[in-house]
């Protein structure tokens, strides 16, 4: 159903200093945000790059979001960051213990260079938009979901890993970039109920007062997939046709 093109590209790891430090200054520069996981922990917590020194083989990271994630680096337990620069997925485990200080008055964790960082240049699956007489309701909800009740807006577009979602007024409060949340529902014709997403992206974008965010279908059952598939492939015909007829 779908190009074999749009299959993941295999990572690359990453081991010299001067390769390693290069592509967190990236992350820094651009300020991208990072997720961090501890194992046996679900809950994720929201990072940045704030420091890099290749000379002196150094790496800070920000005061984490929510800030009480920072017991476990005070414990020492090991994690996982992850960020994306330009599509391109930037990885690494930290397992030795971090510095709690201060860069300019600001809270970080400082601690050595990783010693290999997994670098993946995903190419990025068919996306298919919808026409805006036809955006599908959905809805979000979960254990981690701020305030009360679930948040709904309109999909936007979708492809076979992902979606984006556009919900009025300014909902950042009430959902964490680098969370799974585990009830999302898109009405019909796509029909979800009850998948489990991860939140990648989030913007509130003040000149029209609407929140746009960007999941990723995270541990999709066979049924779910197919119903993705599905859809997205519907899309594409459609778009395909309606192309053909502007000519």
């Amino acid at each position: 159903m779908f190009n074999e093109t749009d299959a993941p590209q295999p990572p690359k790891v990453l081991s010299t200093p001067l390769e390693i430090a290069a592509n967190l200054r990236q992350l820094l520069e651009s300020h991208d945000p990072l997720i961090i996981s501890f194992p046996e922990r679900s809950q994720r917590f929201q990072s940045y790059v704030v420091h890099v020194d290749r000379d002196t083989g150094v790496v800070a990271l920000d005061e984490m979001i929510p800030r009480d994630g920072e017991k476990f680096i005070e414990n020492g337990e090991p994690f996982r960051v992850e960020g994306f620069h330009d599509g391109v997925r930037i990885a690494w485990e930290c397992s030795t213990p971090l510095t709690i200080t201060q860069i300019d008055g600001h809270r970080c964790y400082r601690g050595p260079l990783p010693e290999e960082v997994v670098y993946h240049q995903r190419r990025n699956a068919f996306r298919a938009a919808l026409k805006l007489s036809q955006l599908v309701d959905v809805a979000i909800d979960g254990t981690y979901l701020k305030g009360d009740g679930a948040v709904r807006g309109k999909l936007l577009d979708i492809s076979a890993t992902g979606c984006k979602l556009r919900f009025e007024g300014n909902i950042e409060h009430r959902l964490q970039l680098g969370q799974v949340y585990e009830n999302f529902k898109a009405a019909n014709p796509l029909g979800l109920s009850d998948t489990m997403v991860e939140l990648r992206h989030l913007h509130f974008e003040e000149r029209i007062n609407t929140t746009f965010a960007g999941v990723r279908f995270h541990n999709l059952s066979g049924q779910a997939q197919r119903k993705i598939e599905s859809f997205v492939y519907q899309l594409q015909r459609e778009a395909r046709r309606f192309d053909k007829d502007d000519y």
